[in-house]
């Protein structure tokens, strides 16, 4: 009974030191995102500027609140966008214990990289997938339709876009970590390409906020490319990991 009694004060002190830990991890990521946002808020005038100048205008406010809560939605993105590697160092600090050193080490490795691939994304949704879907948008039926954009609906469509495709960019490292951990195989990954390539468009579909071909195959395109650049990435993981078997 004794003993029984002893494994069971072990157990609940090792779940209650995960927990403390969480918790840690959790505030300590919480007090970044708050202090990013503080400091995105005293920008939000100059980002909202920014934001509109694709649409080239001024944009509506249709409701008494709805300027305050656009300022806080611009702060608050741009806040989580300036913590994003401080609450994924607390992520990954949280999650690497449980892992192999090989584990850990690649998990470190893509960090650099995937915020660098993140930029490449969102540089490409601003200076290219934007302006083409804003064009598209605000010439539509011009004879039917008078553009008057509300900041409800421009602003979160113009912050969502680039969020979105600054992910999506993100396929190549992390096809390159699943090979590494040996879940796939570049010759699986080439088998299959028709599944891939109708997963991607069904990505771009949702990405895409306008109908129109064009803009689909211009978000189809570099996912596509970037998936091909996968399969060559994890040759790299792969045959390290032959070798070590």
């Amino acid at each position: 009974k004794s003993t029984g009694n002893s494994n069971n004060t072990v157990g609940e002190m090792t779940l209650m030191k995960h927990l403390g830990e969480l918790r840690t991890r959790i505030v300590r990521a919480a007090i970044a995102i708050a202090l990013g946002s503080g400091v995105s808020m005293l920008f939000a005038e100059e980002i909202i500027q920014v934001l509109i100048e694709p649409y080239g205008g001024y944009l509506q406010v249709l409701e008494p609140t709805e300027g305050i809560s656009v300022f806080l939605r611009v702060g608050l993105t741009c806040g989580v966008a300036l913590a994003s590697p401080i609450v994924l160092h607390q992520a990954l600090s949280f999650v690497a214990p449980g892992l192999t050193n090989r584990e850990r080490s690649a998990l470190w490795m893509l960090v650099p990289g995937g915020m660098v691939l993140f930029v490449v994304g969102a540089v490409f949704a601003w200076f290219l997938m934007i302006p083409a879907a804003i064009d598209f948008l605000a010439n539509f039926m011009p004879n039917v339709f008078r553009v008057e954009w509300s900041s409800r609906g421009y602003v979160p469509f113009v912050l969502s876009l680039t969020l979105w495709i600054g992910v999506a960019f993100q396929m190549p490292l992390v096809l390159m970590f699943l090979a590494r951990l040996g879940l796939v195989t570049p010759t699986k990954l080439l088998n299959a390409w028709r599944g891939s390539v109708v997963g991607i468009a069904v990505v771009a579909a949702a990405i895409t906020p306008t109908v129109d071909p064009f803009n689909m195959m211009l978000v189809m395109a570099p996912l596509v490319g970037l998936y091909a650049l996968s399969i060559l990435l994890a040759i790299i993981p792969y045959r390290a990991r032959m070798r070590r078997e």
